[in-house]
């Protein structure tokens, strides 16, 4: 049976369909080819087990299966999101568009049960399919009304954040999960509390962030938001505050990291809200205006984050990094952001050539709005706070937000950052960096 499995897919793909045109018979076509795809991978072994020709037997059958996926969605973008989302009425979430349509077009990105399936393998043992939604939302981001459609559905408030908001309206506290959430007079403290791994992000992270920035941007009360981080339990930064090490590769090695929930969700969901606001029931968009706090080091997807805050203050012992070429992926939207801040070189400094930018660099000026001695950091923090709590400040930062980063131009780079981001997740050298870092001791 594996030799015949080495060699059928040749054969198969002489049977591959020529997709007319016409929707539901290519839609007929897709479902029927891959399914034949996946019967031939069912045949393999499992990805650990197999011999070097049986990997190059089933990376062969999903270069074939995403050949003919994304000739699909190049013809039909358009009516998949159309009928997923019921003509663009309804809201939907990423996790809800990419469950919806395996249901309603199978074949074209893994199903439940597959991605379940994923999930109990570490990354290097998967098959890879979170690529092939990596495919999907790329086409829907790339086509102008369905993106438009998709961010803006991003831009909801969460149900959980729903659920919290009268108690958070009562009592102007909210624990959730790695983050605390506490309103003091007009300004809302979001302390980043992931101590396991000195606030790396992760899924659950995401989910936490994306809470409680939608309930300062629900609450009437709340007129500014702060991040900060924690105090850490590190033994080498036991007592201190640290914004965030980036991405959690530990997790990532673990196959803990997903692309929807993950990479897609921190990008579109509750960084897109601090940048852009939220959008109401009645269509309106709420925003506030917002400060970051950096204690100690901001890297990796720290300091993607500070690009999209109204100000940023300083420790004078701090820093700030962008390990991406070093990690071996795309950094989330700095690439469109970064050049803006700091000019195209430095930026490919920082991206490309992994320059750590310290406090007392010159160019940390570029970066924080006001950079202070350690112990001035509170006082800061409330003056900063209070002059970005005027009136006029709403309505003027959002027009330096549209005349800096239309949001058309923003939809164009997350189409190609979710084909690029995905195969990047899944790419040898990205497998070979997370596999060290797990090896080393643990952060705790």
């Amino acid at each position: 049976m594996t030799a015949r499995a080495t060699t059928r897919p040749h054969r198969w793909d002489r049977t591959a369909p020529e997709l007319t045109g016409a929707p539901d018979a290519d839609a007929a076509a897709l479902r029927s080819f891959t399914a034949a795809g996946e019967d031939l991978l069912a045949a393999l072994p499992a990805k650990p087990d197999r011999t070097p020709d049986q990997q190059d037997t089933a990376d062969e059958i999903h270069r074939r299966c995403r050949g003919l996926r994304a000739e699909f969605l190049r013809g039909h973008v358009d009516r998949v999101h159309t009928e997923l989302t019921d003509g663009r009425s309804r809201s939907v979430r990423l996790a809800e568009l990419a469950g919806a349509a395996a249901e309603r077009f199978p074949g074209l990105v893994p199903t439940a049960a597959q991605l379940a399936d994923e999930r109990r393998h570490p990354q290097r043992d998967k098959e890879g399919r979170e690529i092939d939604q990596g495919l999907f939302f790329g086409a829907l981001l790339a086509a102008p009304q369905a993106a438009a459609h998709v961010v803006a559905s991003m831009l909801r408030p969460t149900a959980r954040a729903r659920a919290a908001l009268p108690a958070f309206r009562r009592t102007g506290v909210a624990e959730l999960g790695c983050v605390h959430l506490e309103r003091q007079g007009d300004t809302a403290f979001l302390t980043v509390r992931n101590l396991h791994c000195l606030n790396a992000e992760d899924d659950p992270s995401v989910d936490d962030m994306e809470t409680a920035v939608d309930l300062v941007l629900l609450d009437e009360a709340c007129r500014v938001g702060v991040v900060r981080g924690g105090h850490m339990t590190h033994p080498r930064y036991l007592g201190r505050r640290v914004f965030s090490a980036g991405i959690n590769l530990k997790d990532l090695h673990r196959g803990r990291i997903s692309f929807v929930d993950f990479l897609l969700r921190r990008e579109i969901g509750y960084i897109n809200k601090i940048l852009r606001g939220l959008r109401t029931d009645h269509d309106e968009t709420v925003e506030k205006p917002w400060v970051a706090a950096v204690d100690t080091f901001a890297i990796g997807g720290g300091a993607q984050l500070l690009l999209v805050f109204d100000s940023v203050v300083a420790a004078t012992d701090s820093y700030v990094s962008l390990p991406a070429a070093k990690e071996g992926i795309v950094p989330g939207a700095a690439n469109l952001r970064l050049s803006r801040a700091v000019g195209p070189r430095i930026a490919r400094q920082m991206i490309l050539g992994g320059a750590v930018i310290e406090a007392t660099d010159p160019r940390a000026a570029l970066l924080a709005d006001r950079l202070v001695a350690p112990d001035a950091m509170e006082d800061t923090i409330a003056e900063t706070a209070e002059q970005l709590s005027a009136p006029a400040v709403v309505a003027n930062r959002r027009m330096l937000n549209l005349a800096e980063e239309p949001p058309a131009s923003f939809n164009a780079y997350m189409a190609e950052f979710a084909v690029q981001q995905s195969r990047r997740a899944y790419s040898p050298d990205v497998l070979a960096k997370v596999a060290r870092v797990a090896a080393k001791p643990s952060t705790t």
